[in-house]
């Protein structure tokens, strides 16, 4: 196990998980704003293989199963992703839910753990969120957990895409 809220765990993603995280990346409301997703199975399964001792150039970040406590049920994946943008290093808060799982305050709840966890445990002073100028509820979380906009560029990781760059910085 990474962290835990009141209604949700985060640990690693394994083998396992591939069924439920292709399940979540095939609904294309979910995928709406997810323009890097994964399109296929072996996307997927390349993705956990990926993630499953962290991200491999910083074991301490990746993307982690996120797991409904009541029910035990894999419902999405999210977690702390870095980037290299205009020159400068950033970590990114990541979230993305099943969409039976919106509207319940739980992106909120794991994205104000994940952002705690990355301030307290793993002492970085600047996180950020990069979010597609479109999906309003993203930047609602963004903003609730403390976010600010900072910029819109003109996509990352050569995807082309407008991206707004939320960021904030951890206070004493």
């Amino acid at each position: 196990m990474i962290l835990e809220t009141q209604r949700l765990t985060l640990r690693r993603q394994v083998a396992a998980d591939v069924d439920a995280l292709d399940a979540l990346y095939r609904d294309p409301e979910v995928r709406r704003y997810i323009h890097d997703a994964p399109t296929t199975r072996a996307e997927t399964v390349e993705e956990i293989e990926w993630f499953t001792a962290g991200h491999p150039e910083h074991p301490e970040l990746g993307l982690w199963a996120t797991i409904d406590k009541a029910s035990g049920r894999f419902i999405g994946r999210c977690g702390l992703l870095p980037w290299r943008i205009e020159d400068r290093d950033e970590v990114e808060v990541a979230y993305l839910l099943k969409r039976e799982c919106w509207g319940q305050g739980l992106a909120t709840e794991v994205a104000s753990a994940i952002r705690d966890y990355a301030f307290e445990a793993l002492g970085i002073s600047r996180l950020i969120v990069l979010v597609d100028p479109a999906n309003g509820a993203s930047i609602r979380v963004a903003q609730k957990i403390g976010m600010h906009l900072e910029q819109e560029l003109d996509g990352v990781a050569g995807n082309g895409m407008p991206t707004l760059l939320l960021a904030m910085v951890k206070t004493s």
